[in-house]
């Protein structure tokens, strides 16, 4: 079989059209090379050089190979050329439905900065993202922290930021009594069986308050766009970058103090090299207009 010796000093003997300048730039003995290149024409099974005269000269399976053998060595100067954290290449980023629209200007900025990384941006779940990662369908992503803070040990977490629970009404309930609201509004709950319910469950027992329970969704827009059409109340997290306090039909209201936090953060494997990839995408997350951190 070829090894990669032989196919770097055939490349150049086939561009300097010498063995003894090929030796030269290899760093071998004339007869070295010599020895190498029959090595290698036994091994292929094929005459590569015309061997008449003084100039060495390739036949013509020398110069079909000869192309075959640049692109090998090309591919594999790019492979020991790049840094396994280099920030180039294919990378897919998942991100739960409430985060996407934030990390969305993170991947922008981070596509001017590197505009050799190819990125995949997608939202899911937080538990499904968390899956995707351990088994490689997703580099890094953004999830929920679980609320017994536990992680695989094939994960690594990074935390983003935390978002306090908070009561959302329209700006037409005046009242400040979050169990008075509670009670008297229909509370649009968000979905139970998601991180970010479970956080809102916990925020309510954790504040003593009962709610009267209307409409359960898995959308925190659907919810909000609900509120802010007078149609009931909700809990969630204060989303970075939501402006909801400044919101004209909006009103932001504290359940508790201190508040029960939602915390947001990146997972990536443990054994995943690419370190530049998640520090690049946790610092221009910090530093993006608008995330509020």
């Amino acid at each position: 079989m070829p090894t990669l010796r032989m196919l770097k000093t055939f490349r150049a003997v086939a561009r300097t059209g010498s063995f003894s300048a090929a030796a030269d730039k290899v760093a071998l003995t004339q007869a070295a090379v010599s020895l190498q290149m029959r090595g290698l024409e036994e091994a292929l099974g094929r005459q590569l050089f015309d061997r008449r005269g003084r100039q060495i000269t390739l036949t013509q399976h020398g110069h079909t190979i000869w192309p075959k053998i640049e692109q090998i060595l090309d591919l594999l100067a790019e492979l020991e050329a790049r840094p396994p954290d280099a920030m180039e290449g294919p990378v897919s980023i998942g991100a739960v439905v409430s985060v996407i629209g934030a990390l969305s200007l993170v991947v922008a900025r981070l596509k001017a900065a590197h505009p050799r990384l190819d990125v995949r941006l997608l939202s899911a779940r937080s538990d499904e993202l968390a899956n995707m990662v351990e088994t490689g369908e997703v580099d890094v992503a953004a999830v929920v922290a679980r609320a017994d803070e536990t992680l695989p040990d094939t994960l690594k977490w990074t935390t983003l930021y935390t978002e306090p629970m908070m009561l959302l009404t329209s700006r037409e309930i005046v009242d400040n009594d979050p169990q008075r609201i509670l009670r008297t509004q229909g509370f649009l709950r968000f979905d139970r069986r998601v991180r970010t319910g479970r956080v809102v469950e916990q925020a309510l027992q954790n504040a003593g308050l009962s709610v009267n329970e209307y409409l359960e969704l898995n959308s925190i827009e659907t919810i909000i766009a609900l509120v802010r059409a007078k149609v009931g109340v909700a809990v969630l997290p204060l989303l970075n970058g939501g402006n909801w306090q400044s919101d004209p039909l909006l009103r932001a209201i504290p359940i508790a103090n201190p508040p029960t936090l939602r915390t947001v953060g990146m997972v990536q494997r443990a054994s995943d090299d690419r370190k530049a990839l998640m520090r690049e995408i946790v610092e221009t997350f910090q530093a993006t207009p608008g995330n509020g951190l």
